[in-house]
């Protein structure tokens, strides 16, 4: 099947202090594709740099990765929305095949599952908290995931239909658990997972790992409330 080129894509790149990553990044947006930077309260000029390289730059006051994700996702105009980290641990180049599927509709959510390539790219207690978090996903869902990675795609006004919540570390989890829920195609796929430029605010800490494993665990807790005891 011969699929159109890419178009009509808006990818979702939430960002706080990123300057050193951003020209990495955005270089490797697909041609025809929008970046939009949600600038989530840097101090280190990254809104003025992405705006200077081309992005499309979203203002979110309020802190934390869902919140981030969740005003680009509602400023985002294009049928299909992509996310993925902006600290260059990920390549958003590797969206293409992602879009493929989703616009091909074979899928209705690709996730990436994180391969770590080079040395500190995912660490041994940020590895260890994914995988508790994976298991707790196939109990609760039924899904065999292996990772709850940022780097997915999606259609943009289903997504939307989710009524997504959460603000925090929960977000890219309850994606998954409401698309499960409503009975959504998820597909996942092997790609490389690259040391990060800078300081990263979330697994890069045991503390940062503890408070996004917490977050999650909330979030399918109260997935589990909302689904009235009926998980799978």
């Amino acid at each position: 099947m011969i699929l159109p080129p890419p178009q009509d894509v808006d990818v979702v790149l939430p960002c706080l202090n990123e300057a050193e990553a951003l020209p990495w990044v955005l270089a490797r947006i697909p041609d025809g594709w929008r970046a939009l930077v949600v600038d989530n309260g840097s101090t280190d000029g990254s809104a003025d740099i992405a705006r200077a390289l081309g992005a499309t730059v979203v203002h979110e006051p309020r802190r934390g990765f869902g919140a981030a994700c969740h005003a680009g996702l509602a400023a985002a105009g294009a049928d299909i929305v992509c996310f993925c980290d902006c600290d260059a641990s990920l390549d958003p180049s590797l969206l293409m095949p992602f879009v493929d599927e989703i616009r091909s509709g074979e899928a209705d959510l690709v996730l990436g599952r994180r391969r770590a390539r080079g040395r500190g790219a995912w660490p041994a207690h940020a590895r260890a908290g994914n995988l508790m978090l994976a298991r707790m996903l196939r109990r609760r869902t039924g899904l065999r995931l292996h990772d709850l990675g940022p780097l997915r795609a999606a259609r943009r006004e289903p997504l939307l239909a989710l009524g997504l919540t959460d603000r925090r570390s929960g977000y890219p989890l309850q994606m998954v658990v409401r698309a499960a829920d409503a009975d959504w195609r998820i597909a996942e796929h092997d790609v490389p997972y690259l040391p990060r430029t800078g300081v990263s605010k979330v697994t890069g800490t045991w503390r940062g790992t503890w408070q996004a494993v917490r977050d999650m665990s909330r979030v399918l807790r109260e997935t589990s409330d909302h689904a009235g005891g009926t998980a799978r």
